[in-house]
């Protein structure tokens, strides 16, 4: 598959892209950016919201960790069901009483603006390296089949592509966001359908044959009950799943401005609860197309140096026809490039709210004027994210957004367990300080367990890091009670 092919592909892409931005936003000049000026059908919110939680290291790294992992990945969307219920019936109508267009202005009415900030900032860190590590694959597997063999750095690679991210997200904000989204739901699901059946019917497999050599292959286990020290242990897996998803969609504006833009709170429980099953569905997919990679790399002996790489050496390089590479990187600039965009427009939205509070203190020129500037600088700070991380990276992705999940939004999980259930005030200037020492904390006594008893914390660290952030606030309390807000 030549460079030219693949670039034309993304050109492709993109240019559908700029389309539906223009048709997205043709009848309005700004409304569209922030999510309570958009009231969307749930149904086109669900699709949506589906494809927002797929992102290109779902694409790129989920069908390579089957030869390590089996389909262990399945025991935490199982927790995610239980999170997205969670997220539909208390968080939902919680937010659209308050109707917020920042989720962190909860923090704010419950705690103060302190707390407020130390909300916003976790988030701004969180969803920056989040969305930097799941951009990287998408970018160093594009850097090997175009720019490397163009003689293009991968610094201009980077570059050039989030520009085009920024550009398109410029003026269509939140409303942008979901019809990307619906667009990018449909290519994923297409291109892993067809993958499936088109690496199925080489391996000499018909329609009936599929899902039973998927199920007697070793890659395929699913349940993992044997030793409570792995991080594939079942229940460390499922419980993990389900307050990481709240942790990583409910208390996070990227995921949640989807949400907030459905016309009410009951049609956003519905977006949410459709979506979570839809979720697994396509999730088991890409294990699926996991094992019959592997299968068929063995036999056509290849070899891939990390597993991030498995699919798109198959893919695109030279062994299947041209039109596979095509769908993998049609489904990959679906995977990666919204969630680029929706990243940007929820960092943008984030700061110019709750940190800079220009909605507070503008006229609505100077206040577009401000988030502008935003949109750029959180765009400049990503490109520079991925670039770090491209040199310093040592594990496989998806293992890396979600340790770093664990780290950066136990805190904000630890506020809003503490404002929802505890009534007491606390004092506000101490909460960053909190939220500070919290991961601190974690990141000893992870390294503690691993030394002394050779436990593997895996996703539970996010549980820990919560609850310490929960017992710092109970130590900062004050005895009067917070008014209802």
């Amino acid at each position: 598959m030549t460079p030219w092919v693949v670039l034309a592909t993304i050109v492709g892409y993109f240019c559908l892209l700029f389309l539906i931005t223009f048709l997205a936003n043709r009848k309005s000049k700004d409304a569209g950016f922030y999510a309570d000026s958009v009231k969307a059908p749930w149904w086109i919110v669900s699709f949506a919201t589906m494809g927002a939680a797929i992102s290109g290291v779902t694409f790129v790294s989920v069908p390579g960790m089957v030869e390590a992992k089996g389909f262990s990945y399945l025991q935490m969307q199982f927790g995610f069901i239980i999170g997205y219920a969670v997220i539909a019936f208390m968080l939902v109508p919680m937010f659209y009483k308050r109707n917020l267009v920042s989720i962190y202005g909860y923090l704010a009415q419950r705690f103060g603006s302190n707390t407020h900030k130390s909300g916003a900032w976790f988030f701004f860190v969180s969803k920056m390296l989040g969305a930097a590590v799941r951009f990287y694959v998408v970018c160093v597997t594009l850097q090997a089949l175009v720019f490397a063999p163009l003689n293009i750095p991968f610094e201009v690679n980077v570059l050039f592509t989030v520009a085009l991210i920024w550009l398109y997200t410029k003026q269509g904000g939140v409303k942008t966001v979901i019809w990307t989204d619906t667009l990018k739901s449909f290519c994923l699901v297409a291109s892993v359908v067809l993958c499936i059946i088109i690496i199925a019917n080489s391996l000499g497999y018909n329609f009936g044959d599929i899902f039973g050599a998927i199920a007697d292959d070793p890659h395929s286990k699913l349940f993992y009950f044997d030793n409570p020290k792995e991080g594939t242990y079942f229940w460390k897996q499922f419980i993990a799943g389900i307050f990481m998803v709240i942790a990583t969609c409910g208390l996070d504006q990227d995921m949640m401005q989807r949400n907030l833009a459905c016309k009410n709170f009951k049609e956003s429980q519905k977006n949410m609860l459709v979506s979570a099953v839809t979720q697994v569905f396509v999730v088991g997919l890409f294990l699926c197309l996991g094992v019959l990679l592997y299968q068929y790399a063995g036999k056509m002996d290849i070899t891939a140096d990390k597993s991030d790489d498995l699919f798109g050496l198959i893919a695109a390089g030279g062994t299947m026809p041209i039109y596979v590479g095509i769908l993998f990187i049609l489904g990959l600039c679906a995977a990666a490039y919204s969630a680029a965009g929706s990243a940007l427009t929820a960092l943008t939205t984030s700061f110019t709210v709750d940190i800079l509070k220009t909605q507070d203190k503008e006229d609505k020129s100077k206040e577009k004027s401000k988030r502008e500037m935003v949109h750029v600088s959180m765009a400049v700070v990503m490109a520079l994210v991925i670039i770090v991380f491209y040199y310093l990276n040592s594990q496989d992705a998806i293992s890396a957004v979600y340790s770093i999940a664990s780290y950066t939004y136990g805190p904000i999980l630890g506020l809003f367990v503490f404002g929802m259930f505890i009534k007491n005030k606390v004092r506000d200037a101490l909460v960053p300080f909190v939220c500070i020492a919290s991961p601190v904390v974690c990141y000893f006594v992870q390294a503690w367990l691993l030394n002394q008893f050779g436990y593997v914390m895996s996703f539970e660290l996010l549980l820990l890091n919560a609850l310490v952030t929960v017992v710092g606030l109970a130590l900062i309390a004050k005895k009067e009670k917070a008014e209802e807000v």
